[in-house]
């Protein structure tokens, strides 16, 4: 029960990494805050941890608009008083030649991934500083924000992006006790990566890469977020823990 009386927030949380790490922070007894644009997956995550005895609640976020991501976080405040963590998961993915790629697919990517997460930082941050008492945010990062993939210049940019911004983030809030990591996982098992994972050539192709020889469960990559927000990894700052499997060894 690490994260008893502490507050958790998560976005992205209603699917994947988000849904689990969000099931992770409220079994460890941590007070939930579900976020995502879905509403009703943010529900149906939400419900399944009040199924379980705990404690969590729903709230619709679009990280890309400034004033959707400050409702979330007064939400919170109002509903249980403070915020402890903040976890900035919500992210997209697609395919894209360079020389193809629109304005319209790079904005979207670039504005969910890496705009969303610096909106998530820095109005939890905000609240973090007035409350006085430190805290712990914790990016989504990837492999890709530290090597580069093909088709993918748009997610790579904003993951590269995301690594920057955290140490500038641990840099600047470590005065006011606040932690900033991120977490780059390699390739999960989620709806992002669905179609991959069931071609059985390509999957076979991918896993080449990988001396672990699988994909991962996003419970996996739960458990780095929940390390990284923990008293377990206080002397923690600044860093990017990787979780694939061995991928970035090859």
């Amino acid at each position: 029960m690490r994260f008893e009386n502490k507050t958790v927030v998560v976005t992205g949380g209603g699917n994947g990494i988000g849904r689990a790490t969000a099931l992770r922070f409220a079994q460890e007894g941590a007070r939930v805050v579900v976020g995502d644009i879905d509403a009703e997956n943010a529900a149906r995550v939400t419900q399944e941890i009040r199924d379980a005895g705990l404690t969590a609640l729903a709230m619709s976020v679009d990280v890309t608009a400034r004033d959707s991501v400050a409702a979330m976080i007064a939400g919170t405040v109002a509903a249980f008083g403070r915020v402890d963590v903040m976890c900035a998961i919500a992210g997209i993915a697609g395919e894209a030649a360079f020389v193809e790629m629109t304005d319209a697919q790079w904005d979207r990517v670039l504005a969910v991934n890496l705009k969303g997460v610096f909106l998530c930082g820095q109005l939890a941050a905000r609240q973090m500083i007035a409350q006085g008492s430190g805290g712990s945010i914790v990016n989504m990062a990837s492999t890709n924000g530290l090597v580069g993939e093909q088709e993918l210049a748009h997610y790579n940019a904003s993951k590269f992006g995301v690594v920057g911004l955290t140490l500038t983030m641990a840099i600047e809030l470590a005065r006011h006790n606040i932690r900033v990591n991120a977490v780059c996982p390699g390739l999960i098992r989620t709806r992002l990566t669905a179609e991959l994972v069931a071609d059985p050539t390509a999957s076979a192709e991918y896993l080449k890469k990988i001396p672990l020889g699988r994909f991962a469960q996003p419970e996996e990559v739960a458990g780095a977020f929940v390390f990284l927000a923990s008293d377990d990894a206080s002397f923690v700052t600044g860093t990017t823990l990787v979780v694939d499997g061995g991928q970035l060894t090859i």
